[in-house]
């Protein structure tokens, strides 16, 4: 009981939140610093929000999640009640926040889901179903907002213009056909054959500089098996289902800096979709930085692509997103945290 405590405190420790907190703050603070036209009146234009964007950005906010609740509990066929999908989603973005984003909160969703009660099997085939269908969203959208926001979605005066000049669209498609390329590989090894997966990986690790990988390839390949033999026999309205909250979740996700956005400029219809757009290409950023929950990273990119178009509220407007799109999740999670630890080892005395 006491090593499986320590193990959970492992991977999801508390005290891991002060370090994307103090990144992130320094990251903003140094922003602060180097930009002149961040004043004490700029800042007070925070008390000129307007109303009905903010409200709807809490709405949005509070959509997304319920979507994201809802989606776990139809994903693992409602065997999570509604108050365990709710403590899943809240642990895993917490897992999120506190690891960098090149490795996500993904390994630790397996682990919450056994804890909740689910087999290895399943607990893998959920978190991989969810990944796929997360990546698809990508995939799909991605070309369509590029195409119908095509030449104004790289910001032409900026920081990144200038230092890394026209290799930001190329770094946007390579990124892109590698997600493009993992998520389709995966899709194909979770739904369609995945004993044939299996052996590709290990034919590959039988050459001899790739043989030190051989134990981990034969693990993934029948992990891979596992999870395909669970989602056998699912009928389409299990597939819709999914389909469409992921949709709903990740379109709301964008959403969101378009309502905050919308609280300080007011923008058009066709502003809207370049934000939209741009987010999309932020979020390519976001997904390999380093740093937990891109801390820091995600404040310095959004300063290069709006500063242009936002002028003296940029700085506020950094603030305000990320208050309500990744901060809370931290806090969120060191509360709940504790609570869940200790109904997870309740159930089994």
């Amino acid at each position: 009981m006491k090593l499986e405590k320590e193990k959970i405190f492992k991977t999801l420790n508390p005290n891991k939140v002060w370090i994307p907190v103090l990144l992130g703050v320094s990251i903003v603070a140094f922003l602060f610093y180097q930009d002149d036209t961040v004043t004490v009146e700029n800042l007070s234009l925070i008390f000129e929000a307007e109303i009905l964007p903010v409200a709807l950005a809490f709405f949005v906010l509070f959509a997304r999640d319920v979507g994201y609740v809802y989606r776990i509990r139809m994903i693992t066929g409602k065997r999570l009640t509604w108050k365990s999908s709710i403590y899943v989603i809240i642990l895993w973005e917490f897992a999120s926040a506190v690891t960098p984003s090149v490795v996500g909160g993904t390994a630790v969703a397996v682990f919450i889901l056994m804890k909740e009660g689910l087999k290895l099997g399943k607990a893998l085939a959920y978190t991989m179903i969810t990944a796929i269908f997360d990546n698809m969203y990508f995939v799909v959208m991605a070309p369509i907002v590029y195409l119908i926001a095509s030449g104004h979605i790289f910001p032409q005066n900026s920081m990144i213009e200038t230092q890394l000049g026209r290799s930001l669209p190329t770094l946007f498609i390579v990124s892109y056909s590698l997600i493009a390329i993992y998520t389709f590989v995966m899709a194909f090894a979770v739904l369609v054959n995945p004993r044939w997966f299996r052996w590709i990986l290990l034919k590959i690790t039988s050459i001899k500089f790739l043989r030190r990988w051989r134990q981990g390839a034969y693990e993934q390949g029948s992990e891979i098996m596992m999870a395909s033999k669970e989602l056998r026999g699912r009928d389409f309205s299990y597939w819709l289902k999914i389909s469409l909250s992921t949709m709903f979740i990740w379109t709301a996700r964008y959403a969101m800096l378009n309502c905050v956005i919308e609280a300080f400029s007011n923008q058009s219809f066709f502003e809207h979709i370049v934000i939209f757009a741009r987010h999309v290409v932020i979020w390519i950023t976001m997904l390999v930085s380093p740093t937990p929950g891109s801390s820091g990273t995600a404040e310095f990119i959004f300063t290069q692509f709006f500063k242009e178009d936002l002028g003296s509220v940029t700085f506020i407007t950094i603030i305000f997103w990320r208050l309500m799109t990744y901060y809370p999740y931290l806090f969120l999670g060191a509360i709940v945290l504790p609570r869940w630890i200790a109904r997870v080892f309740k159930k089994k005395k």
